[in-house]
């Protein structure tokens, strides 16, 4: 992954500077627009890159979960980044259309030309890493650099037919669109996993139900399930269980972890077994209320120090 985006870093400058140079020099704003999506794409892949390499650092004392978010935090900033850009061209677009300018068809068609082939050579390369947010962020990028610049070409095409110079601006304006749409997909779904949304793929009352269906749980509660990651889900619950001696405890554990591993894709299990049920507020248990004897507060324990009926186990 990482030798692709560096190899796609390097590309893309190179086009950068190929689009901004031949699109001033052809007068064509759809050119300049996409110099100008592809420093996006340029500042997206240099993004991902860094996200990409902070992924794979270890966890520490002070970051439990390690740097897994670093990818969707870039694919959130890289989406926000293209909505600005997208916005940018439609202004142009506006003043073009309002006060047209003459552009260079054939140029604008040999530069989007090879534009089309570095950026489909490169969102190919990046398709078989999409399932990663992050990585999709940039593979969108990329294919909607493709498909732009192939409308381009067509654009160019239709300019030295015609002569009607309003078809450069049209053009913009539908680039413009493509991007504002491939990058709200991204920003509601990196949101969601910043937010610490249910993942999507997961029905809460299909796994609150599996889990109740093993034997000896009597109720599951206070059930939380969150995204790490666009792959990677984690998930935090109490169950109550019929009184049973702590083995026959490992046993209700391994069978739940089963269901959850294998019919939902959970890895990463937190759950507290307990005998009685705890009250809830809103769906999620309530701490204990702190008794205060003579204006202090004072912790109250059963034999040992430790309350009773409770088990945490990953």
């Amino acid at each position: 992954m990482q030798r692709i985006l560096k190899m796609s870093l390097v590309l893309t400058a190179m086009y950068i500077a190929a689009t901004l140079f031949f699109g001033l020099r052809a007068h064509s704003l759809a050119l300049v627009s996409e110099a100008g999506h592809n420093v996006s794409d340029f500042l997206a892949l240099a993004l991902s890159f860094v996200a990409v390499w902070l992924q794979t650092r270890p966890a520490t004392d002070e970051r439990t979960f390690g740097y897994q978010r670093a990818g969707v935090l870039a694919g959130f900033v890289n989406a926000l980044s293209l909505m600005v850009l997208a916005g940018w061209i439609l202004v142009s677009a506006v003043g073009r259309f309002l006060h047209p300018v003459a552009v260079e068809p054939r140029l604008m068609m040999y530069v989007a030309a090879a534009g089309v082939v570095m950026n489909g050579l490169i969102a190919g390369l990046l398709w078989k890493f999409s399932g990663d947010v992050n990585i999709r962020s940039v593979f969108l990028h990329m294919l909607g650099d493709t498909i732009s610049t192939a409308a381009v070409i067509v654009g160019g095409s239709l300019i030295a037919l015609t002569g009607q110079q309003w078809i450069d601006p049209l053009l913009s304006v539908i680039i413009a669109g493509m991007i504002l749409l491939s990058s709200w997909s991204i920003v509601r779904e990196t949101l969601h996993i910043l937010l610490e949304g249910t993942p999507k793929a997961v029905n809460l009352d299909e796994m609150r139900a599996a889990m109740t269906a093993v034997q000896g749980v009597v109720n599951v509660h206070d059930l939380h399930v969150w995204s790490l990651t666009s792959q990677s889900h984690a998930l935090a619950c109490h169950v109550q269980v019929v009184e049973m001696q702590l083995a026959e405890c490992e046993d209700v554990l391994a069978r739940i972890n089963h269901e959850l591993k294998d019919h939902f894709g959970i890895q990463h299990a937190t759950i507290q077994l307990e005998v009685t049920d705890c009250a809830t507020i809103d769906g999620c248990c309530s701490p204990p209320e702190i008794p205060e004897v003579d204006g202090h507060s004072h912790h109250h324990h059963g034999a040992g120090g430790h309350d009773h009926g409770h088990a945490h186990a990953h």
